[in-house]
């Protein structure tokens, strides 16, 4: 059922700037070689998102098999699994450390579950109604127990106290809503992205409604897959488009920075291998105004490229590239390194990587210790042969 992959060495390939977006044949990349792979179940099921606990004690990995694995992020054991979805599981989120054993999950089932991740059992469940598929979550509000989801062209509301839905803005967005976000440090905040190609910003203080709560919007023009937050004081956007857009937006000004339509084209001049097919997601610096999209191949090969944004909008050449881990695409990125509340157990692991393959990749820093066979999971088993039947890694649900 999970399988341990080969060990490899680190190789170090010169050293890029961490901030300057250079032209490819001026910079080298840094290769970080795989340190350990987990098949993730047999069959052909894939991995859709890896998520971290607060303190980094666990990882929870959600897979097309409708149900979410969990993990030690430091050693790759196999910790458990949560089971009772019936549909896509669409997204999945740790509590904080009020509730340290709780995971969240929310799925084209119309359900919104927690889990207890010693028992691994279901411990709350709330239901969006019939054929209501719920695409995103999130909590915050000014108490952090008010519940957001995306669900159809719907942003519907919980207190998650008592579970009673105590708002449904239903006039904002006209297609699908695939992610909501309260911002941090922002907590009554609330960004919205749809199918529609809408951002809309909400204030959710006092009885949330379309007409009073609704500060902004900002009109991407197509299709919006992922957006994130960023930034010194988390005003700034990524957005992230099912056509593979790229732009970076002030959200307090309603304002674009940087519009990427050839996002893929500037990425894939910016090195030497194959054509980057897609992007699996952005990463922003702990602190600071840093951002990288992290392009990839349906080989398997991904790359962290810096974008500038500011004076000038460019794609540099990758700062990472992570290679020989992936046999299909790559559907979700988890950095560890230099990340905060990580512990020395981490040290030197620049993160996990799953995809279409239905592998779970980890890979080495060039910082790391020396390796042990010891690291190795025991309980890791050779995984039988299985087929691929393809999804469309652009469609959200």
């Amino acid at each position: 059922m999970e399988e341990a992959a080969m060990d490899m060495d680190v190789e170090v390939e010169g050293h890029s700037p961490s901030s300057s977006c250079s032209n490819p044949s001026d910079s080298s990349f840094r290769r970080f070689g795989l340190r350990n792979s987990i098949q993730t179940n047999f069959g052909d099921d894939y991995v859709f998102e890896i998520t971290p606990k607060f303190d980094w004690s666990l990882m929870g990995v959600s897979l097309s098999s409708n149900t979410v694995k969990l993990y030690s992020p430091t050693t790759g054991q196999y910790c458990g699994e949560c089971r009772g979805h019936s549909d896509t599981i669409n997204g999945i989120s740790f509590s904080g450390p009020s509730s340290p054993h709780v995971l969240h999950s929310c799925s084209s089932d119309g359900t919104i579950r927690a889990w207890d991740t010693r028992s691994f059992k279901e411990v709350s469940c709330i239901h969006a109604g019939p054929s209501r598929e719920i695409f995103s979550f999130s909590f915050g509000g000014s108490s952090d127990s008010l519940l957001s989801a995306g669900c159809k062209s719907q942003i519907l509301f919980w207190d998650w106290r008592n579970k009673k839905q105590v708002a449904c803005l239903e006039d904002s967005h006209v297609d699908d809503v695939t992610q909501v976000h309260f911002v941090p440090h922002h907590q009554n905040k609330l960004i919205s992205a749809s199918v529609d190609g809408l951002i809309c910003i909400f204030d959710t203080a006092g009885d949330i409604n379309d007409d009073d709560h609704l500060e902004s919007v900002i009109n991407v023009g197509t299709s919006i897959g992922k957006v994130g937050i960023f930034g010194q004081t988390f005003e700034k956007l990524w957005c992230l488009t099912h056509i593979e857009t790229l732009s970076v937006w002030d959200w307090k000004e309603g304002t674009n920075e940087a519009n990427f339509e050839d996002a893929r084209t500037l990425a894939s001049d910016s090195w030497s291998l194959d054509h980057v097919d897609y992007f699996v997601d952005c990463r922003s610096a702990e602190e600071g105004e840093g951002l990288w999209v992290i392009g990839g191949t349906n080989a398997g090969t991904l790359g962290y490229f810096p974008v500038r944004y500011k004076g000038g909008a460019a794609i540099g050449s990758p700062e990472a590239v992570l290679g020989g881990g992936h046999s299909d695409v790559v559907r979700s990125v988890l950095p560890m390194s230099g990340m905060a509340g990580t512990s020395p157990k981490t040290r030197g692991i620049f993160g996990w990587t799953g995809g279409e393959d239905g592998r779970l990749c980890c890979w080495l820093s060039d910082d790391s210790p020396a390796t042990s066979p010891s690291w190795m999971s025991s309980s890791l088993v050779l995984r039988s042969s299985r087929s691929h039947h393809k999804k469309n890694r652009h469609h959200p649900y």
